[in-house]
């Protein structure tokens, strides 16, 4: 059956910014690393979310936007997988599409960089903070009202530069992509969860096809990571019964001892005025109950009322 795999060439949908084109080669290179004679091209797309940077993501949105445009490129069979960051992927699939596999987590955590100070705490009052994130603006606000948080988009470069331009005092980029792309030494400051919790599958590499694709999603097995799929399963179990959207101030983050999974979800007001959070824990087995138990607490806190104000205001 693989054999049959391996004879045909393996088309991947990617975007064409650096660090999906990272994603999209650590794809190929794992499969190549199994299979070396197969045949990989990348179908490099520019989606919607790519052409719109005027725009805070939440006001057009949402992350889904990196994603549709490369699901439909599979649908159509202008391409056979499609490699995602996995916390721009949307709560639902696509009809006629799955996860077929999720690569072993990097760091989840966020990065506070910055040239001029160097602890996120340092910031004086005023200090313009840049993310694309309402999860990372809702947290941070909460943390420290004083400062003024601003929407950044673009790629990591761009936002980079917008930093070294003096357009920000500070920006919040996620630590995997900076270590992906060799920026690691720009990371001022790793921030830990109990600082900025992350987002639901934040450092996560996924992989996505056709359901009705047997053969390939039996070949792209062979680079699922078991321990990451159990955390991201709690993770997006929780996000998709709190009708989460990417563009939602949502965190979630999956931590494995043993067998024992531990999740801890977070929903706030834009603002930062509310943070609402709830954790929970059980056998790994069980991790999408526990995504859902999570939810569970969050809106039983009034995270329902939150999420639906945000999506009004959209």
């Amino acid at each position: 059956m693989i054999a049959g795999m391996i004879a045909r060439t393996l088309r991947i949908s990617t975007r064409k910014s650096p660090l999906a084109l990272w994603q999209a080669n650590f794809v190929k290179g794992a499969l190549l690393q199994l299979h070396p004679t197969l045949n990989v091209e990348l179908v490099k797309l520019t989606t919607q979310g790519d052409r719109i940077l005027g725009t805070p993501l939440s006001k057009v949105g949402g992350k889904g936007l990196f994603v549709k445009e490369l699901e439909q490129c599979l649908l159509r069979k202008d391409a056979d997988i499609a490699v995602h960051s996995a916390k721009d992927m949307p709560a639902e699939f696509a009809d006629g599409l799955c996860l077929a596999a999720i690569c072993e987590r990097a760091d989840p955590c966020d990065a506070f960089v910055s040239q001029r100070y160097t602890r996120l705490d340092e910031l004086p009052a005023g200090a313009i903070v840049g993310t694309s994130s309402l999860r990372r603006s809702s947290q941070i606000s909460k943390l420290y009202p004083e400062l003024c948080v601003r929407d950044l988009r673009g790629n990591v470069g761009t936002r980079l530069t917008k930093l070294d331009d003096g357009e920000y005092d500070a920006i919040i980029l996620a630590c995997a992509g900076l270590q992906r792309l060799g920026e690691a030494a720009r990371i001022t400051q790793r921030l830990t969860p109990e600082q900025c919790l992350p987002a639901v599958g934040q450092g996560i590499v996924a992989v996505e096809c056709r359901t009705d694709d047997h053969e390939l999603i039996q070949l792209l097995r062979a680079i699922n990571h078991l321990p990451t799929q159990v955390q991201l399963t709690a993770e997006r179990a929780m996000n998709k019964h709190l009708n989460g959207g990417c563009q939602i101030p949502i965190a979630g983050f999956a931590n494995l001892a043993g067998a024992e999974v531990s999740l801890r979800g977070m929903v706030g007001k834009p603002d930062g005025s509310v943070l609402l959070q709830s954790q929970a824990s059980g056998p790994q087995t069980q991790a999408a109950h526990i995504g859902v138990q999570v939810a569970e607490a969050l809106l039983a806190q009034g995270a329902g009322e939150i999420i639906k104000a945000v999506y009004d205001a959209q």
